[in-house]
């Protein structure tokens, strides 16, 4: 099964009107387990490279977080056996296919036919935000300024997100977190 596949597989779920939490997690659980520990270990190592460009008072942060939210978010997708009938934003969902196609070829390594990191991003984004209804980056992410998300009165507030307006490529579009008012 090729990591490209999910695309479709997605496309075809979105055919339906209503969509639960329960069909994304077949989908996003069988690609997952297609994910090796030797996947986990490429994807961190080419974190840690992109980490490099990082301020560095805020590097190790953004690796610690990133690695454990990121890429260990597999896992989390595998043993996750919980029963959710809920019924997941469908419109949301197909609004942000043409953003999943795109960063799926964004994240792609041409030189490498067998690379996971693009599968890895879609899964963690897509069980972030529909089934863990939960910004992308996790509370806590401190960006340049002192700046971290939060949550407030059960709104997830994110000092970046507008930064991110004009790019259309964000990953930022997709997380349901607000702007962090007055920044």
């Amino acid at each position: 099964m090729k990591a490209e596949n999910i695309l479709p597989e997605l496309e075809n779920l979105m055919k339906n009107k209503i969509i639960t939490k329960n069909e994304l997690m077949v989908i996003l659980k069988k690609y997952a387990r297609t994910i090796s520990a030797y996947d986990l270990m490429i994807a961190t190592a080419r974190m840690r490279e992109d980490g490099k460009y990082v301020q560095a008072q805020y590097r190790e942060k953004y690796l610690k977080i990133y690695i454990k939210y990121f890429i260990m978010r597999m896992k989390e997708v595998i043993e996750n056996n919980d029963d959710m009938d809920e019924k997941i934003d469908a419109e949301k969902l197909k609004d942000s296919f043409h953003l999943l196609e795109t960063t799926f070829e964004k994240e792609r390594n041409y030189n490498d036919e067998n690379d996971k990191f693009p599968l890895i991003y879609v899964i963690t984004s897509l069980y972030t935000t529909f089934i863990l209804e939960e910004p992308i980056h996790p509370v806590g992410s401190e960006f340049p300024g002192n700046l971290k998300v939060e949550i407030k009165n059960n709104t997830f507030l994110c000092p970046v997100k507008d930064n991110q307006k004009e790019n259309p490529n964000a990953i930022c579009h997709l997380c349901l977190a607000e702007q962090t008012p007055n920044i």
